[in-house]
Order: structure tokens, then sequence, then C-alpha cells
């Protein structure tokens, strides 16, 4: 029995209602009681859904509008070809309608031979026809349209019984046909899915199906923006018209778990056929395989979440391993891994939802509607702006708001910690990262979004964090953009993730954690003297208003290990007895005292902002690499300041006077010095 090929133009599309997997089409007389009642039961016993006209047409239906409804509605039809099948005008006028849905719809079509060779069909065509051609010499466009069709199924691949069993043939149909329907399922795509259309227009673009040239196509964007989503509605609107399709799902989660060898093997498996049982049994060899195995198809490839270029290496190397008009489409984290890969000539990346696609998105999934509940539009807007278009969380935290009270809604609202599953799926793109790029984002996360990238650089390159570098990592895996003004920006939700690791790492003690941003953590540990010798390494204090705090004076002199400090619109009672030498960053709005400690020796300071303090004098500042940004008001009240070495005399009055001439003398003199100065 021959092996059949399913054409390229016979995958149905995924945008077509399908209600039956198999349409067997057959002449009655011949094989009702036979050969094609065997089938059928085989098929069904598979659970396979079948329609067979004598079983699923009740009395009293419209026999003819019927069939050709439920031809429309059949993913795969069977044309049984026996010695009469050719006689029927029934059957002829299925056929007909059959090989149109091919054309149209992308409906598989598979012929048997039972008892008949496809050569003698060709022969009886011209017999056949002379028959019909008398008897309906009114109706001769019909006629010809048969004639047609079955001179183009009498050409199709298909099944032959031969000299073999009748059971074992019907048994390989059964087979052969669970697994072309196998590989041809849909993919589940979303449970309401909202806004897909922009982006499977945009996507079509990129792809240009039915050019002969091969493309690579990368779609990246930050985690839970959708991605996967998208790959999923692009492959099934497109997978008809290839060859071979196959989805690899979660590549990098699958290489963690097991090795590339696997995921080459369901390649080869999906696109070489559901009987197809390679042991690749290394990846080298698996490489082989693929180029001289696919070479001359036609295929449609997903490369669902990569975050390595050696996946892609090793599973999609060159677009000389696929035949011509072939598609690969790549997800990712990583935009890096798309360009470095040199295959990837074009990019798509996800943008966030429209809030008015969130707000459907949320209430579909809510409220089982597309708008929400009377009295719940406020609240649900609260969500919709909470998630700042990214859909992950819109549908992790809808079954904890459906049939909630509105006291519900607004717990989840107003929580601080992200949802589990959230911080879970989204801290993926963290643990991805090398030791630098985490210490960077983690410091981006609590304390540098919305500052210049520039000044944040030059903070945390002091900091040995090869900063330049890392944020452009940061950049790739959308963890952080540039926006206007070189401004660092960071998604909402991502920004919470990064606070929800420092918190884990020390859930109850606050003092050792690495980074402190809440003004409630943070005035707890000063007033308490909690901070460790060697966890805190960045305090942010901001109380948005002029607040009197109460400062324990020897707070800060376990922090040994104290990187950054920024305080803002707040009143201490009194100074620290000593800061950390360790300091790169000191900003301290309203310093109480008229010096710093005398043993603080910054050997590391990149930038001192002192605006609105009591400062009087610096003693022993030393400037890291010559390099020092300094506030002008930080020295404007100095009588006598002495910075990073040299001393500088200037007396209040005058320099307040003479304010705008002494700064260029001051500032001129200390560039002179090789003194880099940021005013």
């Amino acid at each position: 029995m021959a092996i059949p090929i399913v054409s390229s133009s016979s995958f149905p599309s995924s945008s077509h209602q399908w209600n039956h997997d198999v349409f067997l089409s057959f002449r009655g007389e011949d094989t009702r009681n036979t050969f094609n009642g065997h089938l059928y039961n085989a098929l069904i016993i598979k659970g396979i859904n079948t329609f067979k006209d004598d079983v699923d047409l009740q009395k009293g239906d419209e026999i003819s509008p019927a069939l050709l409804e439920a031809i429309e509605q059949s993913k795969f039809s069977i044309i049984v070809f026996s010695k009469n099948y050719a006689t029927s005008t029934w059957c002829l006028d299925e056929l007909v309608k059959i090989l149109e849905c091919q054309k149209s719809i992308g409906q598989m079509v598979q012929p048997i031979f039972y008892d008949v060779d496809p050569s003698d069909m060709r022969k009886q065509l011209g017999e056949v026809m002379d028959m019909h051609e008398k008897k309906f010499k009114d109706d001769i466009q019909r006629v010809l349209r048969w004639k047609v069709a079955l001179k183009e199924a009498a050409n199709l691949s298909g099944w032959h019984l031969n000299n073999g069993h009748e059971s074992d043939f019907i048994q390989r149909i059964v087979e052969e046909t669970s697994s072309i329907l196998m590989k041809r399922t849909f993919l589940d795509v979303a449970k309401n899915p909202v806004g897909l259309d922009s982006h499977i227009k945009a996507m079509s673009e990129l792809l240009s199906v039915g050019n002969d040239d091969v493309r690579m196509v990368g779609i990246h964007g930050i985690g839970g923006i959708g991605k996967t989503t998208i790959a999923k509605a692009v492959y099934n609107s497109f997978a008809h018209q290839f060859q071979s399709c196959s989805f690899l799902a979660d590549v990098w989660e699958t290489t963690n778990q097991s090795n590339l060898v696997q995921l080459q093997e369901t390649l080869l498996f999906e696109t070489l056929g559901m009987n197809t049982n390679l042991k690749v049994g290394s990846v080298d060899r698996g490489i082989t395989i693929i180029k001289e195995r696919l070479c001359h198809k036609k295929v449609l490839l997903v490369l669902d979440d990569v975050n390595e270029v050696e996946q892609l290496d090793k599973l999609a190397r060159d677009k000389n391993w696929f035949g011509l008009g072939s598609r690969i489409i790549i997800t990712t984290r990583d935009q890096h891994v798309l360009d470095y890969h040199g295959q990837v000539e074009r990019k798509y990346e996800v943008q966030e939802l429209s809030d008015a696609d969130a707000l459907q998105l949320l209430s579909w999934n809510v409220f089982k509607k597309s708008y929400p509940e009377e009295g719940y539009e406020e609240l649900t807007d609260h969500v919709v702006q909470y998630a700042k278009g990214l859909p992950l969380v819109l549908v992790v935290l809808a079954p904890l708001l459906c049939g909630g009270s509105k006291l519900v809604w607004e717990s989840i609202i107003l929580q601080s910690s992200l949802n589990k599953k959230i911080y879970e799926r989204l801290k993926i793109s963290f643990d991805a990262l090398e030791d630098n790029e985490k210490a960077i984002f983690l410091d981006i996360a609590c304390f540098f979004k919305g500052e210049n990238k520039d000044d944040v650089t030059k903070v945390l390159e002091a900091s040995n964090f090869h900063a330049v570098h890392g944020i452009q990592v940061l950049i790739e895996r959308s963890l952080v953009n540039v926006g206007y003004g070189n401004k660092l920006h960071m998604h909402d939700v991502i920004q919470l993730m990064g606070r929800n690791i420092v918190h884990q790492e020390s859930p109850n003690e606050l003092g050792k954690r690495s980074r402190l941003w809440s003004h409630e953590d943070i005035l707890r540990v000063l007033m308490e003297n909690t901070g460790t010798y060697n966890a805190i390494q960045g305090i942010k204090l901001d109380l948005f208003g002029q607040k009197d705090i109460l400062l324990n004076p020897s707070a800060f002199t376990r922090m040994k290990r104290l990187r950054l400090l920024i305080i803002r619109h707040a009143r201490f009672s009194e100074s620290p007895k000593s800061l950390s030498n360790e300091l790169i960053l000191l900003d301290w709005d309203g310093y109480p005292s008229p010096s710093l400690s005398s043993n603080f020796l910054p050997q590391k300071l990149v930038t001192l902002n002192m605006h609105h303090s009591k400062i009087k004098q610096f003693k022993g500042i030393k400037c890291h690499a010559r390099t020092l940004e300094i506030s002008l008001e930080a020295f404007v009240s100095c009588h006598v300041s002495r910075i990073f070495g040299f001393r500088v005399a200037q007396t209040l009055e005058g320099f307040q006077n003479r304010r705008h001439h002494h700064q260029q003398i001051w500032v001129g003199w200390l560039r002179q010095r090789g003194t880099k100065l940021k005013i």
C-alpha cells in the first residue's frame, strides 16, 4: 500500500468551523455494507468523528444541501473509488464539492482505490462521461465539472488495497488518518482571544506566505506580553498553506529538562509524518537528518520561547535547511538571540495591549462578556491600569476577581506583592541573567527607574557591574527600555517582580535585604538600627513631603557594603555618626549637619548631591578616578572646603554676591586639574 502524501494546499484553515473530522464519499451499492461499513466503524472506534450519509442524514432532510454542508464542515474527505463510483451522479456531485473545498478552505483529501486501479479509473473516464453526456445533454456544464473533478481525483496519491487483507488495510487507513488529523489539529490559542487580528495582520506582512524565499521571523517582547499566543494564532492561520508543520513549544524549558535531541526528534516526527519514529541518537546526527529530510519540504516551523542561540543552531541554523517557501517563526524574550543568529531578517516586537483591548480581555475572563458589570466599571479600570497592557496579569487575576465582591477586588488591587503565578512567569527572565546583569536589574528596579541612562551607567560602572553591556542586555530582553530624554523605563509589573525578588532575600528581617526602598521599611531599620554588616547595598528614602524623622545616630554604622544612599524630603533629627566608605552615590537632600562624619573617607564616590543641606565643609572626600558629579549647592555654603584633596577657600557672602563669576573660576580651576564635574 502506498503511503499517501497530502498536498500543501489541503490542510484545513483554522478560521473555518469544523463539525466533522472525516467525510466519507462512496458508492453505496458497492461498499455500504461491506468495506465502507467496516471502515466507518473502525474510524468511530478510534474516536474520529466521521460523517456517513446513511447514518448522519435523518429522514425529511434535504439530501443535497445537507450533504454539501457536511462536506464543508469536514476537515478531511476520504473518497472510496469503487468500480461503479463514477456512474453515480450523487457521488460525482460530492466529488466536485470536495475538490472545491480542498482549494477554498484547505480541506484534506485522500482517495482509496478499492478493487480498482487509478489507471482503470482514467480508462473508464471516457466511457462513463459519454453516458452522462447523453443523459444530461441539457446540462453539459455539470458533466464537464464531473469530468474535470474525476480526472483530478484519479491522479491524487492514495491508498491501494492491492492483494492485501482488508482488515489490515482498514487498520492502516485508520492509523494514518488519525496521524494526519492529529498533526493538523489546531492549537488552542486562548480562552478569550482579544486583539489578535492586528498581530496576525502584521505577521502576515512580515511572513509574506506564498513567496518562494525561505524566511525566519522573530517575535520578541517582555514575558507575559502574548508572544506564544500570537505565534499559535499565526500558526493556525497559515498551516494549511504548507506541506509540513511543527510547533515546538517551550524550547527553553524542554532543553533544561532533557536535551536538544528530543526537540530534534519531535521536529522530524511532526514534519515527516506521525508514523516516522526516527531516533537521531545525538544532536550532531540530528542536525544532518533535519537538513537532509527537510531541505525539499515547504515547512512552517515555530520555535517557541527560545533563550539561547545554541537552540537555534541545532534546530534551524540556516535557511537552506528548509525547502522553498518555508517559514520559521521564533519567539523569544531576548532580542539578542535573534540578532546574533544572523538568519532572522524580520522581527516583530509585541507591544502592550491598548486599554480598550485590556478592558475587553479582562471583562471576557471575569464577566463572560465584553464589558464589565454595572458597578464594577471603576474597579475594572483600576485593574487595567495596574496590568499596564500585560495580558498575563489580566488572565491570572481574572479567576481571583470572578464572582468576588468589591472588597475582594479592592484587596487584590491594593496588595503590594505580586501574584505568585505572575511572579514565577516573569522571574524566568531574571533567572536567565548573569549575576552582573541581575545586580543591575535590581538596582534599576529599586532605585533608578525614570533616571537618566548615562548617569545611572556611571554609578553602576563604579560598582564594577559592567553597566554598558549589562543595560544593553536588559534592553534586549525587554526588561528595561530607554524612553524620551534618555530615561530608563521599566514596566510596573516587572519592577514589582524585581522588588519581590529582593523581598524574598529576607522576608522577615528587613536589615538582611540588599536594597531598601519602602519608607516604612527604611524608617524601621534606621530607628531600630537593624541594618546588617554584609546585606544592605542601597537605600532610597523619598517621603514625598517634608517629614521629621527620628534617626538612631548609629543606624548606618553597620552598613559596611552600602553603595547607594538617596534621601529626599525628610528632616532628620540628627546626622549619622558614620557612613560607608563604599558609597558610590550620596544624594542627601537636606543633610542635617554642617559636616559629614570625620571617619567618612569614601574612595569610590562618583556622585555627590547635597541640596538644601546644612553642610559647611567637606573633609577628606576623594574622587574615584578623579571624576565626581557634584551639585553646586554641595559647596555653595562652604566657608572652607577641602574636596578630593584640593583646598578651596571661599566665603559664603563673597560666593553668593559674586556667584556666577566665582562659579566660573572654581569650575575652571578644578577642570584644569583633570576633574570632571557635573553641575
